[in-house]
């Protein structure tokens, strides 16, 4: 029941940074690492998992994740074509500048906000997307110049949202590195049909009643509120695909239309149509 794993980073001799695109869509990997990583994806439409925060991203994504805070990857299953880069930093990035350049003040708030999972949108991720793309036609030093630049940007905007309230996430993943792993991949592989709160009990070898305690001290959440959740996240990535609102209600694992719209008016704040609405007019 290995789910859970840390991620060893290996870094080229003399880099301070890491820079690549990994593609790995067909692998479910809750993982984390001391490292820090900001990830940028251009998809259709994709899950955004980071500590006990669940939501979903439609076209793009850039988020700024902390040392040892877990997360999925971005790219897990994503259908069509995608793009994705991936900075990760050395924990002693730039060594003791950032702790104590003046300078660089909004920079070190920036990395103590990475702690909870920070995502960027609006003009701020076009900004940076563009930013990234050119780092690959960059030597090195000019790399870890634009870079800071990068940082700079994200830690001046307003257009972002701290993704955990606190760094409970972080914690519990770190005392309990396997077991919520399993428990999140079980909900992952069964959240269409009708998971069952004794076959995931069962995974992480705990009675029920002593799994649901686990499980809402961990996310302040019952485990029919989380899995409700979860679905309606992805019924969201599919009406911002277009679908319609009968098929997805099916298609995430609901069985009513009427409760599918009133659970989904609770959690959202409007009704399928005008979430729909909404954002296909936001998209012309």
């Amino acid at each position: 029941m290995d789910k859970i794993q840390l991620e060893r980073i290996d870094f080229e001799p003399g880099k301070s940074f890491k820079l690549f695109s990994p593609r790995l869509r067909n692998t479910f990997l809750w993982h984390y690492h001391p490292e820090y990583e900001l990830v940028y994806v251009e998809a259709d439409a994709g899950i955004r998992h980071v500590g006990t925060h669940i939501s979903g991203y439609t076209h793009h994504d850039l988020v700024f994740i902390g040392s040892n805070l877990p997360h999925l990857n971005f790219d897990y299953r994503l259908r069509s074509d995608y793009h994705q880069i991936v900075v990760q930093l050395r924990t002693d990035f730039m060594g003791e500048a950032i702790a104590h350049a003046p300078e660089l003040s909004l920079i070190q708030k920036l990395f103590k906000s990475a702690a909870f999972g920070v995502a960027f949108y609006g003009e701020t991720r076009t900004r940076v997307a563009e930013r990234l793309k050119r780092l690959n036609s960059l030597n090195s030093f000019e790399q870890l110049l634009e870079l800071m630049n990068i940082f700079q940007l994200l830690a001046a905007s307003n257009e972002y949202t701290v993704l955990n309230n606190d760094e409970s996430s972080k914690d519990f993943i770190l005392k309990d590195k396997i077991r919520m792993g399993a428990i999140y991949e079980y909900i992952d592989a069964n959240y269409a049909q009708k998971p069952d709160v004794n076959v995931v009990a069962g995974k992480v070898n705990l009675t029920m009643s002593a799994f649901c305690r686990y499980f809402k001290r961990q996310t302040n959440m019952t485990f029919t509120e989380f899995v409700n959740q979860y679905r309606i996240e992805r019924a969201k990535n599919m009406l911002m695909q277009d679908k319609n609102i009968t098929e997805t209600c099916y298609a995430v694992g609901f069985e009513s239309l009427s409760y599918f719209n009133k659970l989904f008016n609770k959690i959202v704040g409007e009704n399928p149509s005008e979430f729909k609405k909404k954002w296909m007019t936001a998209e012309l």
